[in-house]
């Protein structure tokens, strides 16, 4: 049937700070893309034979520890090729001499899927969503009802700013969003939710939203996070 999507994600939650890590199997070819490979290699690497799957790449969203600590293990079982945005390899030293080096707009072809780099900077100089189909894995970049946080190395709440403001005027609102951590009432949700319940969504001055997320956010919000409607606070 031509109706059905080429690939399917599958979503394993591991490790003390509740990490997403994601497959993305391709049908037809078996290929898949595991995304941010940590905390529980052996429980990735069951669930992708369980399921037919031969990993064959690595997606990085960035390259914080709790996203990247299961990397070396899965490299010793799979001859995958590590996929990263340019400015992440530079900001994290590692992997600058990969030919898989991306920018932001590049696509990548695991069988039949494809899967585009999204440069989306704020929680680091070089994160990275993907897209693929009408999906999104986010990273670090947006949570469900939440957002990175800029305090660590790397971050930049300006630029986080103006990241969240463009994946919400260019991404369609059905579009399905895989964050990278489970911290809110549910695990995924749709682009057109985040603009209506996502407090960083609804900023529209930039000194507002970097007071919000560096100082604010923290002392008043407690994780699950849950949707919150628009206030006048926030439409400065």
């Amino acid at each position: 049937m031509s109706t059905e999507q080429p690939f399917s994600i599958t979503t394993l939650e591991l490790g003390p700070m509740e990490n997403f890590i994601y497959l993305i199997h391709d049908h037809e070819t078996g290929r898949a893309a595991v995304v941010d490979p940590a905390w529980d290699v052996p429980e990735i690497i069951g669930a992708a034979e369980q399921q037919g799957m031969t990993i064959t790449d690595v997606l990085l969203t960035h390259s914080h520890q709790d996203h990247i600590n299961g990397l070396a293990a899965l490299l010793q079982r799979y001859d995958a090729q590590i996929h990263l945005l340019k400015p992440e390899a530079q900001f994290w030293g590692r992997y600058l001499d990969l030919p898989t080096l991306h920018h932001g707009g590049d696509r990548i072809q695991v069988g039949k899927t494809e899967i585009e780099v999204l440069h989306t900077p704020g929680h680091t100089p070089g994160s990275a969503c993907y897209q693929v189909g009408n999906n999104v894995i986010t990273g670090d970049t947006l949570f469900i009802f939440g957002c990175g946080r800029c305090d660590l190395s790397g971050g930049d709440p300006e630029q986080m700013f103006h990241t969240l403001k463009r994946l919400g005027s260019e991404l369609p609102t059905d579009m399905k969003l895989y964050p990278g951590h489970n911290y809110a009432e549910k695990t995924t949700s749709t682009m057109g939710e985040q603009l209506d319940g996502n407090p960083f969504m609804h900023f529209k001055q930039l000194d507002s939203f970097i007071n919000y997320r560096m100082h604010e956010h923290d002392r008043i919000r407690q994780s699950p996070y849950k949707a919150e409607p628009k206030c006048h606070d926030h439409d400065h």
